[in-house]
């Protein structure tokens, strides 16, 4: 530890995590954990987390206790709302080019995830859902509109690993989702249904996100 006294050792540690993606928006920060990793008592820990948390980097909740902060909230939401419109666009105006074995990789892709649900990881949930949209719209006619949505996923990625952290709920329901858009799109649904339906889908997890995260904001009302 050379000269840094334990709790400027166990700030470090935890800052570095944060920066560096191990620890997530949303990441629970057990301090006992934190304590035994470190091979030192809770008290310095503590002391590292509430400077972080003067920081900002670092929320305390009732009954929940310290978690990594939101990385610019609003700014998460807006990307999500766009993205539902772009990605929805862009998987209806993809669903006429896709082939059989596009729908079966899809498909498969949304096998892997169901599988992850009994011992969930975010992350690697995550990851597979971009892989699942990126098959359904990767036959876009529109560079464009791909470039748009590319860089709006990307976005999301810098401002937060993965929504499913903090409403793991939602991942089931995902995946049922995914199943209706993938039928809609094999039965050549019409286009402003497959719209609609990849619209809505995106659109969902943010309203989960917001109920979770924001409940007076999402059902229009107040504060207190």
């Amino acid at each position: 530890m050379s000269q840094l006294s334990k709790s400027q050792h166990a700030y470090r540690w935890v800052k570095e995590r944060i920066a560096r993606g191990t620890f997530t928006p949303g990441y629970r920060l057990v301090l006992g954990s934190i304590a035994g990793e470190l091979d030192m008592s809770v008290v310095p820990v503590r002391e590292a987390i509430r400077q972080l948390e003067a920081e900002g980097l670092v929320t305390f909740e009732r009954n929940v206790g310290a978690r990594v902060s939101m990385v610019d909230d609003s700014q998460y939401r807006y990307s999500m709302q766009a993205l539902s419109i772009l990605e929805g666009t862009a998987t209806a105006l993809a669903a006429r080019s896709l082939t059989t074995d596009d729908l079966q990789h899809a498909r498969a892709l949304n096998e892997q995830m169901i599988e992850t649900l009994d011992h969930f990881d975010p992350p690697a949930f995550t990851a597979l859902n971009q892989k699942f949209h990126s098959v359904l719209f990767h036959a876009c006619p529109n560079p464009r509109l791909l470039e748009l949505v590319s860089g709006e996923w990307s976005r999301l990625g810098n401002l937060r690993a993965s929504t499913f952290s903090f409403v793991p709920g939602r991942a089931q329901e995902s995946v049922r989702e995914h199943e209706q858009i993938v039928a809609l799109i094999e039965t050549g649904a019409s286009l402003t249904e497959i719209e609609t339906a990849a619209r809505r889908h995106r659109s969902a997890t943010l309203d989960a996100y917001m109920i979770h995260e924001h409940p007076y904001e999402a059902l229009g009302l107040p504060a207190f």
